[in-house]
Protein backbone atom coordinates (compact mmCIF):
# COMPACT_ATOMS: atom_id res chain seq x y z
CA UNK A 1 0.00 0.00 0.00
CA UNK A 2 3.00 2.16 0.40
CA UNK A 3 3.91 3.26 -3.07
CA UNK A 4 0.20 3.33 -4.27
CA UNK A 5 -0.18 5.58 -1.53
CA UNK A 6 2.73 7.52 -2.16
CA UNK A 7 1.23 7.73 -5.70
CA UNK A 8 -1.18 9.36 -4.83
CA UNK A 9 0.14 12.10 -3.23
CA UNK A 10 2.30 13.03 -6.43
CA UNK A 11 -0.50 12.76 -8.47
CA UNK A 12 -1.01 16.41 -9.15
CA UNK A 13 2.76 16.90 -9.37
CA UNK A 14 3.05 13.74 -12.66
CA UNK A 15 2.22 15.74 -15.29
CA UNK A 16 4.84 18.69 -13.97
CA UNK A 17 7.54 15.84 -13.74
CA UNK A 18 6.36 14.88 -17.23
CA UNK A 19 6.65 17.89 -18.78
CA UNK A 20 10.02 17.89 -18.57
CA UNK A 21 10.52 15.46 -21.26
CA UNK A 22 10.30 18.26 -23.85
CA UNK A 23 13.39 19.79 -22.33
CA UNK A 24 14.77 16.62 -22.50
CA UNK A 25 13.83 15.97 -26.19
CA UNK A 26 14.77 19.26 -27.11
CA UNK A 27 18.72 18.73 -25.99
CA UNK A 28 18.66 15.23 -27.95
CA UNK A 29 16.94 16.74 -31.11
CA UNK A 30 18.72 20.15 -31.54
CA UNK A 31 22.24 18.54 -30.19
CA UNK A 32 22.26 15.71 -32.80
CA UNK A 33 21.72 18.61 -35.68
CA UNK A 34 24.71 20.95 -34.56
CA UNK A 35 26.23 17.02 -34.08
CA UNK A 36 25.66 15.91 -37.38
CA UNK A 37 27.37 19.68 -38.57
CA UNK A 38 30.11 19.11 -36.08
CA UNK A 39 30.85 15.65 -37.07
CA UNK A 40 30.61 16.31 -40.33
CA UNK A 41 33.54 18.39 -40.79
CA UNK A 42 35.39 16.69 -37.89
CA UNK A 43 35.37 13.51 -40.23
CA UNK A 44 36.74 15.66 -43.37
CA UNK A 45 39.31 17.03 -41.52
CA UNK A 46 40.24 13.81 -39.95
CA UNK A 47 40.28 12.28 -43.87
CA UNK A 48 42.08 15.49 -44.98
CA UNK A 49 45.45 15.35 -46.97
CA UNK A 50 46.61 18.02 -44.73
CA UNK A 51 48.55 17.00 -41.55
CA UNK A 52 47.59 20.19 -39.59
CA UNK A 53 43.83 19.47 -40.06
CA UNK A 54 44.05 15.89 -39.23
CA UNK A 55 45.76 16.68 -35.97
CA UNK A 56 43.26 19.34 -35.40
CA UNK A 57 40.77 16.89 -35.46
CA UNK A 58 42.58 14.13 -33.74
CA UNK A 59 43.27 16.50 -30.74
CA UNK A 60 39.57 17.56 -30.73
CA UNK A 61 38.79 13.89 -30.27
CA UNK A 62 41.62 12.82 -28.04
CA UNK A 63 39.93 15.83 -25.20
CA UNK A 64 35.93 15.14 -25.88
CA UNK A 65 36.24 11.32 -25.62
CA UNK A 66 39.16 11.48 -22.71
CA UNK A 67 37.13 13.47 -20.37
CA UNK A 68 33.79 12.78 -18.34
CA UNK A 69 31.02 14.33 -19.82
CA UNK A 70 29.70 15.90 -16.45
CA UNK A 71 33.83 17.75 -16.40
CA UNK A 72 33.27 19.65 -19.50
CA UNK A 73 29.56 20.92 -18.82
CA UNK A 74 30.74 22.25 -15.22
CA UNK A 75 33.55 23.56 -17.48
CA UNK A 76 30.93 25.61 -19.56
CA UNK A 77 28.73 26.53 -16.89
CA UNK A 78 30.84 27.33 -14.51
CA UNK A 79 34.26 28.45 -15.65
CA UNK A 80 33.61 29.62 -18.98
CA UNK A 81 31.46 32.88 -17.62
CA UNK A 82 34.56 33.31 -15.20
CA UNK A 83 37.00 33.57 -18.59
CA UNK A 84 33.82 35.41 -20.30
CA UNK A 85 32.66 37.45 -17.64
CA UNK A 86 28.87 37.00 -18.83
CA UNK A 87 26.61 34.41 -17.36
CA UNK A 88 25.98 31.38 -19.45
CA UNK A 89 22.36 30.16 -19.12
CA UNK A 90 21.90 26.47 -18.53
CA UNK A 91 20.04 25.64 -21.49
CA UNK A 92 23.05 27.60 -23.38
CA UNK A 93 25.54 25.38 -21.80
CA UNK A 94 23.72 21.86 -21.70
CA UNK A 95 23.42 22.65 -25.77
CA UNK A 96 27.04 23.91 -26.37
CA UNK A 97 28.77 20.76 -24.27
CA UNK A 98 26.31 18.17 -25.56
CA UNK A 99 27.17 19.38 -29.31
CA UNK A 100 31.10 19.93 -28.61
CA UNK A 101 30.93 15.89 -26.59
CA UNK A 102 28.79 14.38 -29.48
CA UNK A 103 30.33 15.57 -32.23
CA UNK A 104 33.30 14.00 -31.29
CA UNK A 105 31.35 10.23 -31.86
CA UNK A 106 29.67 11.34 -34.55
CA UNK A 107 32.94 11.99 -36.34
CA UNK A 108 33.96 8.73 -35.93
CA UNK A 109 30.82 7.66 -37.13
CA UNK A 110 30.53 9.25 -40.26
CA UNK A 111 34.22 8.47 -40.71
CA UNK A 112 33.16 4.47 -40.72
CA UNK A 113 30.45 5.76 -43.07
CA UNK A 114 32.27 7.47 -45.43
CA UNK A 115 34.85 4.66 -45.62
CA UNK A 116 32.45 2.34 -46.69
CA UNK A 117 31.55 4.26 -49.87
CA UNK A 118 32.98 1.99 -52.84
CA UNK A 119 36.43 3.76 -53.92
CA UNK A 120 35.37 2.64 -57.38
CA UNK A 121 32.45 4.64 -57.70
CA UNK A 122 34.70 7.81 -56.51
CA UNK A 123 37.46 7.16 -59.28
CA UNK A 124 34.40 6.95 -61.56
CA UNK A 125 33.62 10.60 -60.99
CA UNK A 126 37.06 11.97 -61.16
CA UNK A 127 37.28 10.62 -64.53
CA UNK A 128 33.95 12.15 -65.01
CA UNK A 129 35.66 15.68 -64.18
CA UNK A 130 33.80 15.67 -60.62
CA UNK A 131 35.57 17.63 -58.25
CA UNK A 132 36.95 16.55 -54.72
CA UNK A 133 34.13 18.66 -53.58
CA UNK A 134 31.54 17.54 -55.49
CA UNK A 135 32.27 13.73 -55.01
CA UNK A 136 31.39 14.21 -51.19
CA UNK A 137 28.59 16.20 -51.45
CA UNK A 138 27.03 14.28 -54.15
CA UNK A 139 28.58 10.32 -53.51
CA UNK A 140 30.21 10.00 -50.48
CA UNK A 141 28.65 11.78 -47.82
CA UNK A 142 24.79 10.59 -48.94
CA UNK A 143 25.87 7.18 -48.79
CA UNK A 144 28.18 7.21 -46.02
CA UNK A 145 25.11 8.77 -43.82
CA UNK A 146 23.05 6.13 -45.08
CA UNK A 147 25.16 3.39 -44.21
CA UNK A 148 25.52 4.48 -40.74
CA UNK A 149 22.11 5.89 -39.98
CA UNK A 150 20.89 3.62 -37.38
CA UNK A 151 24.60 4.23 -35.53
CA UNK A 152 23.18 7.93 -35.69
CA UNK A 153 20.14 6.52 -34.28
CA UNK A 154 21.75 5.42 -31.34
CA UNK A 155 23.86 8.09 -30.47
CA UNK A 156 20.66 10.51 -30.43
CA UNK A 157 19.31 7.80 -27.93
CA UNK A 158 22.32 8.04 -25.78
CA UNK A 159 22.20 11.82 -26.55
CA UNK A 160 18.15 11.65 -24.57
CA UNK A 161 19.90 9.48 -21.59
CA UNK A 162 23.09 11.51 -21.11
CA UNK A 163 20.79 14.59 -21.02
CA UNK A 164 19.98 14.11 -17.11
CA UNK A 165 23.30 15.84 -16.02
CA UNK A 166 21.95 18.46 -17.13
CA UNK A 167 19.73 18.48 -14.13
CA UNK A 168 23.21 19.33 -11.92
CA UNK A 169 23.23 23.12 -13.14
CA UNK A 170 19.35 23.83 -12.49
CA UNK A 171 18.09 22.72 -15.93
CA UNK A 172 14.49 21.78 -15.52
CA UNK A 173 14.46 18.59 -17.26
CA UNK A 174 12.78 15.24 -16.07
CA UNK A 175 14.96 14.02 -13.67
CA UNK A 176 15.61 17.85 -12.25
CA UNK A 177 11.91 17.87 -11.85
CA UNK A 178 11.73 14.55 -10.41
CA UNK A 179 13.96 15.79 -7.63
CA UNK A 180 12.05 19.03 -6.69
CA UNK A 181 8.72 16.96 -6.56
CA UNK A 182 10.83 14.72 -4.53
CA UNK A 183 12.47 16.46 -2.30
CA UNK A 184 8.72 18.72 -1.23
CA UNK A 185 7.16 15.64 -0.67
CA UNK A 186 9.68 13.78 1.21
CA UNK A 187 9.16 11.05 -1.48
CA UNK A 188 12.00 9.88 -3.98
CA UNK A 189 10.85 6.56 -4.94
CA UNK A 190 7.80 7.57 -6.50
CA UNK A 191 8.96 10.78 -8.67
CA UNK A 192 11.85 8.81 -9.88
CA UNK A 193 9.89 5.77 -11.13
CA UNK A 194 7.71 8.20 -13.12
CA UNK A 195 10.71 10.03 -14.14
CA UNK A 196 12.38 6.50 -15.21
CA UNK A 197 9.10 5.01 -16.71
CA UNK A 198 9.38 8.63 -19.08
CA UNK A 199 12.98 8.04 -20.03
CA UNK A 200 12.33 4.14 -20.48
CA UNK A 201 9.68 5.06 -23.28
CA UNK A 202 11.24 7.79 -25.17
CA UNK A 203 14.62 5.34 -25.57
CA UNK A 204 11.91 2.28 -26.58
CA UNK A 205 10.14 4.54 -29.03
CA UNK A 206 13.98 5.85 -30.36
CA UNK A 207 15.10 2.50 -30.37
CA UNK A 208 11.87 0.64 -32.53
CA UNK A 209 13.04 3.37 -35.01
CA UNK A 210 16.28 2.50 -35.27
CA UNK A 211 15.44 -1.05 -35.80
CA UNK A 212 12.88 -0.18 -38.52
CA UNK A 213 15.29 2.05 -40.28
CA UNK A 214 17.92 -0.60 -40.24
CA UNK A 215 15.26 -3.18 -41.77
CA UNK A 216 14.29 -1.17 -44.25
CA UNK A 217 18.10 -0.42 -45.26
CA UNK A 218 18.80 -3.69 -45.49
CA UNK A 219 15.96 -4.65 -47.65
CA UNK A 220 16.86 -1.84 -50.10
CA UNK A 221 20.38 -3.05 -50.64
Amino acid sequence: MGIFSGFHQIGSEIPYILGGAKVTLKYAVVTMGFSLFGGTLLAIARLSKYKILRAFGGIYLSIFRGTPLLLQLSITYFALPQILHCAISPLTAGLITFSLNSSAYVSEILRAGIGSVSIGQIEIARVLGCSNGQIMRSIVLPQGVRNVLPSLVNEMIDLLKESSIVSIIGEMDLLRRANVVASEHYLYLEPLLVAGACYYFMVMVLSCVAKVIERKLSCSR
